[in-house]
Order: structure tokens, then sequence, then C-alpha cells
């Protein structure tokens, strides 16, 4: 366990396990712990590293909205690997993670081997921005004015979560309980600032064609929100391949753990052996 500082904020990170460095960027509702199952696997073969995003104690919960959004969250993987030494690792984000994880492949494109990005896309077809910042702004409000309880209440009983609860119910109650734990200011933040204001990944469209790292999409068939824009993201980015989990909701690495770490573990043999392929333009 230790602490890298990002612009003046303290992230907690842990890493387990040696090898070939893996870094996972968790989703909003999450922490770092919900990636315990992975950890599990991976670390029998790689170096994995998770953190705490900033606003997720006991990495700091900055005062200063400005320290908030989308870039920050991009930057603060850079400033992961570069405190740990790290030249070059593969990156696996989900939801708000995965937003921040295929950002980071575009801006720090020398750094990231592989990509995998699941459950991305919440609000991002442009025909729904505005619903979006709606729904996201008033979403902040509500952690200061209903409290952390009722929000994990809300989020754990949504509809691409319930699936989660008819699986695994033991899962579910400890999404909840980590829930519980979170910062409610640090959450409203996030999601104000992030959340809200994040561009529709349609306006990166150009420069995610032109990216050819590998990139493995993945997604759960009942994860309504996200469906159209991985059917973008593979249609865009030439080296992406889209894995699609039957009858799953939004959280795929805890509903599905077994398979979300098998269609990893593919994914990374494939890069690593040189035959991930990219399609031609």
């Amino acid at each position: 366990m230790a602490y890298i500082d990002s612009k003046g904020v303290r992230l907690f990170v842990e890493e387990t396990g040696s090898g070939y460095p893996v870094v996972f960027v968790h989703e909003f509702g999450a922490d770092y712990r919900e990636w315990e199952l992975q950890v599990r696997f991976f670390s029998r073969q790689y170096r994995c590293i998770t953190f705490n995003a900033r606003g997720y104690p006991p990495s700091d919960v900055p005062e200063s909205l400005d320290d908030y959004g989308w870039e920050h969250s991009r930057d603060d993987i850079a400033a992961v690997l570069q405190g740990l030494s790290i030249s070059h690792a593969h990156i696996v984000g989900l939801s708000m993670g995965a937003y921040a994880t295929l950002q980071f492949g575009l801006r720090y494109p020398e750094m990231a081997s592989a990509l995998v990005v699941a459950g991305v896309g919440s609000g991002s077809p442009p025909r729904l921005q505005k619903e979006w910042l709606a729904q996201s702004q008033a979403q902040g409000r509500a952690f200061s004015e209903q409290g952390i309880d009722a929000m994990a209440r809300a989020t754990a009983h949504g509809p691409t979560r319930i699936q989660l609860l008819k699986k695994d119910p033991r899962a579910w109650q400890q999404f909840v309980a980590h829930y519980r734990e979170h910062s409610a200011q640090g959450m409203g933040r996030t999601v104000s600032r992030y959340q809200a204001l994040r561009p529709s990944l349609e306006e990166s469209q150009a420069q995610l064609a032109a990216l050819t790292l590998p990139v493995l999409l993945a997604v759960g068939d009942e994860d309504e929100p996200c469906l159209e824009t991985n059917a973008f993201l593979k249609r865009t980015i030439r080296s992406a391949g889209l894995w699609m989990c039957p009858n799953t909701g939004h959280a795929i690495n805890l509903e599905e753990p077994a398979a979300f770490n098998a269609a990893v573990l593919d994914f990374f043999g494939a890069v690593e052996r040189g035959r991930w392929p990219v399609r031609e333009a």
C-alpha cells in the first residue's frame, strides 16, 4: 500500500503479485476493492495495481471542484504509473474508469500496451447528452441532500445493477456495503464535474479511428445505456474487439468474474504474442 501524488492530490495505491504490470481503474459506484476477484486471478502471472480515484478515501477528497474532472482521472492513471516507475502497462477500466482508460490511451499511447474498456458509454450518444447532463447534475445534488445510504440503495437497485443481486446476493451486499463507505462529498463532486461534463466519445471519432493500441471492449447485453456506444467504438477503432457477455448488466467483472477474467486473459495473451489484429482502414 502506498500513496502517489497526482497534481497535489494523494491517490491510494495497492500492488499485488509480480510480472508485467496491469492497472485496474474502478467505476463510479465502486473503489479499488471491487477488483479483488481480478487481482486474485491475475496476480498469479502479473503485477496488479489498483488505486482509488480522487474523491474516494483513503485517497484525498479535494475541496475544490477544479480538482475533479475526466482530464484529471485520465492523468491520474499516468501519475500512478510514473509514481511506480512503470514505463508502460496493460490498463483495465470499468465504466467511469473505462472512459478514463480510453482517454488515457488517446493521450498517452506510449504508456499503454493494451486497453480493456468495460461497460463504457452511459450518456455518450450525442442525442442523449442534454438528458445525461441534467441527470448527472441532479445526482450530484442528491449526494448532499439524501446522503450516501440512500444513494447506495438507489444505485444497487437500478436496472443495470439488479442482475448482480439475482446472480450473487453476497457480492451485491458487499458492493452496497463498500458504496456506503464512500465519501458523499467526493462522489457528488465527481458526478458533477466528471460524469456530467465529460464529452461524448463520438466527439473523439477521428482520434479513435487513428488508435492502433489493442483494445478489448467488454459489455453486458443487459447494460442498455452502453450498448450503442460499444457498437460505435467497435466500428470506429480498427484495433478493437467486442466481447458481449449474455444476461449481464453493468458490473460485468462482479457478475461474471470467471468469464470476464478468461476473456481478458485471452486478450492479454493475444497481445503479448503479437496476434491481436488491426483492421485495414
